[in-house]
């Protein structure tokens, strides 16, 4: 079944922000004060990477898969960034960035450090991580693309972002250095 109700793709945030939540109009304020355009499409929960595809499809885009990790002691906290065609592999990451045993973070930590949920991870969550407990990593394939995916924060709308808008001025914003790895 398909989350696409409606194929409009618009430009820029919502006019009626009714129902919408803070946290996604929140995003949508920071990508407008720093100068960043983006395509908006609208639609039902994305809770997969399938569940993309059509969006994806509509927006002329790759979404990247986005794995919010942590390690056994639950102290150190990592967003990894990876096209959606590639496998996570656990020891191959942690030997890279020098840490042994990830696992996949609990909601609480989430909404703690990002203030997101299950199925909105996103790289924007970041704007929210003020101070710097998620360390970035992304695989350097995720840089090929003109455009990137991801989520304002909520996982019932998509957006088209250049990716040097997210490299040169999000990031550069946020004060998240990434850390590039290959999986």
């Amino acid at each position: 079944m398909s989350i696409i109700i409606d194929t409009t793709v618009y430009d820029g945030a919502p006019a009626d922000t009714e129902g919408r939540q803070e946290r996604e109009l929140r995003t949508y304020r920071l990508l407008e004060q720093l100068n960043i355009p983006f395509r908006r499409l609208d639609h039902g929960a994305a809770m997969t990477m399938e569940d993309c595809d059509g969006i994806d499809a509509l927006l002329d885009i790759d979404h990247c898969k986005n794995l919010f990790l942590r390690n056994t002691q639950k102290t150190k906290f990592y967003l990894l960034l990876l096209p959606h065609h590639k496998k996570f592999r656990t020891a191959v990451l942690s030997r890279q960035i020098g840490t042994a045993r990830l696992s996949f973070a609990e909601e609480e930590f989430m909404v703690r450090y990002l203030d997101i949920h299950p199925g909105s991870v996103s790289i924007l969550g970041l704007m929210n991580d003020t101070e710097h407990n998620v360390r970035l990593l992304i695989d350097t394939e995720a840089l090929n693309r003109e455009y990137m995916g991801c989520h304002p924060c909520v996982n019932t709308s998509s957006l088209q972002i250049r990716t040097s808008d997210i490299y040169d001025k999000f990031l550069k914003y946020t004060g998240h250095e990434p850390t590039f790895v290959t999986l």
